[in-house]
């Protein structure tokens, strides 16, 4: 009985160990914005780079769809787009291949934020589907985080944004401001605690003449290293990553030993929208239809004249 408790004792210590143990490695590898948001009150720096560059080091494009000028209290569309290769593929913490993952967070003037589900048309909610979209901290509603979400079917993530009102809100005023995006594809380089992830080149950790190239049980390799003095060196290659070095081959120190796994990157930008006042609106219309009547008026007033010269000649 005393070894049934102690064999069910250790049945449940395991489990436990195994389940911290792969919520540990999901949240390593798909909640980058969770730790963004535990470590920067404001993801935008004051040099103008974003948090999510800190991570991923690769410079990759992104672009930024919206309107040029809003009325107040209007939703609208702000399209972030995340090119890359459909058919790249990231190594993950495990070392197997898999597609890559998007993740975005823009940054709107004070004032601006995720529209409500009530104000959202039904194109725009077809458009946004499946993309879960939140506010960066309770205390900024203007910054919108999303990710870390498929790639493959999210290389265009729409944002519905409102625009606020000067009307209701003394701090906003008819003006034009900045939108900053910015966007990742795939892993990073860097874990939030500071340590190189997987996604790196490896390279030597001496120098001399490589003497046994060894596969290790769990897939990873075994590289033995004789330098110049006969002192050896065993480096190991995580699981996954593709050798540019042979046996027998001389290398330097810091020569790279794989090739690059990383096919992601993190990039940013900005656009610029203008707060539009409705009554400089129709004043602009107003005006623009007087000048037009103006101009007809005078065309009139010619062709009269044209024919009042045309009737005096005939006398």
């Amino acid at each position: 009985m005393e070894l049934l408790k102690r064999l069910m004792k250790f049945i449940m210590i395991s489990f436990i160990f195994i389940i911290s143990s792969l919520t540990l490695s999901v949240k390593m590898s798909e909640a980058y914005p969770i730790y963004a948001q535990q470590a920067y009150t404001n993801p935008r720096a004051a040099n103008g780079r974003i948090a999510c560059a800190n991570c991923h080091l690769a410079e990759k494009p992104v672009q930024i769809e919206s309107p040029k000028a809003i009325l107040p209290n209007k939703v609208f569309e702000a399209a972030v787009k995340i090119p890359y290769a459909k058919d790249a593929k990231q190594i993950l913490g495990n070392g197997q291949l898999s597609g890559l993952n998007v993740g975005a967070v823009v940054i709107l003037p004070e004032g601006f934020k995720l529209a409500p589900k009530n104000l959202i048309s039904k194109e725009i909610q077809e458009k946004s589907k499946g993309v879960y979209i939140s506010p960066y901290s309770s205390t900024q509603d203007n910054i919108l985080v999303v990710g870390p979400i498929a790639g493959d079917t999210h290389q265009k993530i729409i944002f519905p944004v409102l625009s606020p009102d000067p009307a209701t809100n003394k701090k906003i005023n008819f003006l034009k401001y900045p939108i900053y995006v910015g966007a990742n594809r795939g892993r990073g380089q860097i874990y939030p605690t500071g340590e190189k992830s997987n996604n790196n080149i490896v390279t030597s950790s001496s120098e001399g003449q490589i003497a046994e190239i060894q596969t290790l049980d769990k897939g990873e390799t075994s590289i033995t290293i004789v330098g110049s003095t006969g002192k050896e060196t065993k480096q190991t290659i995580p699981k996954g990553l593709s050798l540019v070095v042979s046996k027998k081959d001389t290398i330097k120190l810091d020569q790279p030993l794989t090739k690059d796994p990383n096919v992601g990157g993190f990039g940013q930008t900005d656009v610029e929208i203008v707060l539009q006042d409705p009554t400089r609106v129709i004043g602009f219309i107003v005006f623009a239809f007087s000048v037009l009547f103006t101009q007809i008026f005078f065309v009139i007033k010619k062709k009269q004249f044209e024919k009042v010269q045309a009737a005096e000649l005939k006398f």
